[in-house]
């Protein structure tokens, strides 16, 4: 992705089902739980720049001693400096504890019984969270897991999730009419004091029936054993509107992971009779946990898995009904490594798919013809895109070859001339070089700056040769027209195509992208000019008052009104507005430049019909989705600024 775009966090949990003497003994370390914990976060980092957050539940610690741990961080290279100030601080304790500062001596620290006494992160639950910011302040303070403490272990609690609530205005007004007095605007926080508020509730029912038969001494042991997590979970979401995939633990031991009812959020888990393991990758538990495809499993939408204290089984229920399967395709475009044995093969597929429209494109000059792509996200469509011409030129020239032997003209110096032309030439243009980002940062010279943090291989491309680069996606089309267009025009070539492997991206998401404010995509930049250009100054106005009157309706009962700006334009009369658009000014190249956009079926054929795609046709999943695009398109309306969803 050309554009930098915040979006989806990533969790990881390890639930180890052994004490830490079994790691000890089988693994060389009770810190085995711990130490997988931050390979699972960490082949998840390209999920979370903003902060990191890790949290603990320890069991069967004794009365007074503390048994909920988390420690989060926002700082560079946050996920690093996190598990390395843990490890830090829990020695320097020890040596104060034992009175000690022999460095030799530091082994018996790591001791299965006195870790689990003195290490706050040796608890058999580990949680931790990557988290890109698409709502709320951007701080320590912001990050995963959030708590709400309690002197019942049965009542407190810690959440963290990857998820984006569209409805967190109304979430807050059922709070209020219950008489709560919530504080923070944060989605994170309406989850956590929602899934509190019916923990609690379940709690108060359970002790009331208990105490008239048990003494206070044993009342938390019946209550922890008739705490049922997955009905907490029922009853909280059931007014919950967005994508989610949301785990957190209680006081006692008893822990969930629950996704949402149209799975837009991923969620995948492993076990072995070791470790119960969930992770945003499936990629990512594999190479950790060293698991087969088979083992890995991806969550039901609409499911939890709860497991209890004990640690002996995980079960998984409906806590609602399932809806349309809609899982984020922007997950296989760009946002999950592309380690994945099926994202990466879709994302070969999103690049094969092009072929038609570049071979038209190039008029099938393939001679002429340079094919790279935009670092580094779309390298694997570029690989798929490579495949696919191949397959189509060796397909062109066996239908040649077949028809010369049918009448009798096959020679050697034909088939010399037809095997050895027009064969796709295949070369990297474009370079990233990461070591200059940290000198992007005073904003008059941030355009000049980042210009020169992508470097070109010159002397491939001539300029009799049309240059061709994928780009994974074009979402506001900035950093195309501002420094990678002016980059690659260094090459000076007759052309430049743009072949974005996504479809025009027309309609703000609400689940967890931060691609929220409509008025940033170039897409709907490019159609309000061409509405302004043929004088339909009046569309713009009635599509402004539909919206609002569809505002005014029930969530369940809206349409997309913005689907009404897109209808008098061809896809292609919207790409070449975009070519302009983006074409760079006020250098001495006079080539044409092109953009290109997959088509939405050309985006099924590769990812499967039941993906979702309402970033391209408006056809959202949730009712929150409708409120969020005709707000937004309100808000541009009446030049608001900010996050449909933030405003509501």
């Amino acid at each position: 992705m050309s554009d930098p775009i915040r979006h989806e966090c990533g969790i990881a949990v390890v639930r180890l089902r052994k004490p830490l003497e079994h790691y000890q003994v089988k693994h060389g370390s009770a810190l085995w739980g711990f130490h997988k914990l931050y390979a699972l976060m960490a082949k998840q980092r390209n999920r979370g720049h903003d902060g990191t957050g890790i949290g603990c539940c320890k069991l069967d610690m004794p009365l007074g001693q503390p048994y909920m741990f988390r420690l989060r961080s926002s700082k560079k290279d946050a996920l690093d400096d996190m598990f390395d100030e843990a490890r830090k601080s829990y020695v320097r304790d020890m040596r104060r504890h034992f009175d000690n500062d022999d460095r030799k001596d530091e082994e018996r620290y790591f001791r299965p019984e006195v870790m689990r006494e003195f290490f706050d992160y040796s608890g058999q639950i580990l949680m931790g969270h990557l988290r890109y910011g698409t709502s709320g302040t951007f701080g320590k303070g912001a990050c995963h897991p959030y708590m709400r403490r309690s002197n019942w272990p049965t009542k407190s609690l810690m959440v963290m999730g990857n998820f984006n609530m569209t409805n967190t205005g109304e979430l807050h007004r059922i709070m209020i009419e219950r008489g709560q007095h919530p504080i923070y605007g944060t989605d994170t926080q309406t989850v956590l004091e929602e899934i509190g508020f019916h923990l609690d509730e379940l709690h108060t029912d359970i002790y009331r029936a208990l105490k008239e038969h048990f003494t206070g001494a044993d009342i938390p042991q019946h209550i922890s054993e008739q705490l049922d997590l997955a009905e907490v979970v029922r009853r909280s979401a059931q007014h919950w509107d967005g994508g989610y995939s949301i785990c957190g633990t209680v006081g006692n031991g008893d822990m969930f992971v629950m996704r949402d009812p149209n799975g837009i959020r991923p969620c995948f888990y492993y076990e072995n009779d070791e470790v119960f393991v969930f992770a945003s990758e499936r990629a990512a538990i594999r190479t950790v946990f060293d698991a087969s495809e088979d083992e890995v499993k991806e969550l039901p939408p609409a499911y939890v898995a709860t497991i209890k204290a004990d640690g002996l089984k995980m079960c998984l229920e409906a806590f609602a009904e399932p809806r349309p399967f809609k899982p984020c395709s922007f997950e296989k475009i760009y946002f999950s490594r592309g380690n994945d044995s099926t994202i990466y093969e879709q994302r070969k597929g999103l690049g094969e798919t092009l072929v038609p429209q570049f071979l038209a494109a190039t008029d099938n000059d393939l001679e002429n013809t340079v094919v790279s792509f935009i670092p580094n996200t779309a390298e694997t469509a570029y690989y798929g895109l490579m495949d696919g011409l191949r397959k189509q030129r060796r397909a062109d020239v066996k239908d040649v070859l077949m028809e010369m032997l049918a009448n009798g003209q096959l020679d050697e110096s034909k088939i010399d001339e037809l095997i050895l032309r027009n064969w796709p030439r295949a070369e990297k243009i474009a370079h990233k070089d990461v070591k200059l980002r940290t000198f992007i940062s005073q904003e008059g010279d941030r355009d000049t700056m980042a210009s020169m943090v992508y470097d070109i291989t010159y002397g491939v491309v001539q300029d009799k040769d049309t240059l061709v680069v994928v780009d994974d996606s074009i979402v506001r089309g900035t950093t195309l027209r501002k420094n990678l267009l002016r980059i690659l025009v260094r090459t000076c070539p007759k052309r430049i195509i743009v072949m974005s492997t996504a479809p025009q991206i027309r309609y703000p998401d609400c689940y967890g992208i931060d691609m929220a404010e409509i008025s940033k995509f170039i897409a709907f930049e490019a159609a309000i000019g061409l509405t302004k250009e043929r004088g339909d100054w009046h569309r713009l106005d009635d599509l402004h008052r539909e919206a609002k009157a569809e505002l005014l309706k029930a969530p369940g009962e809206m349409r997309n009104i913005v689907k009404g700006l897109y209808e008098p334009f061809t896809d292609e009369e919207l790409s070449a507005r975009i070519s302009q658009m983006v074409k760079p000014t006020g250098i001495s190249w006079n080539g044409e430049v092109r953009v290109i956009y997959q088509t939405v079926e050309g985006l099924h054929r590769a990812l499967g019909t039941e993906v979702g795609d309402w970033y391209f046709t408006g056809d959202y999943p949730t009712p929150g989705g409708y409120e969020m695009v005709n707000r937004s398109f309100v808000n541009f309306m009446e030049k608001k600024t900010g996050r449909a969803y933030d405003l509501l």
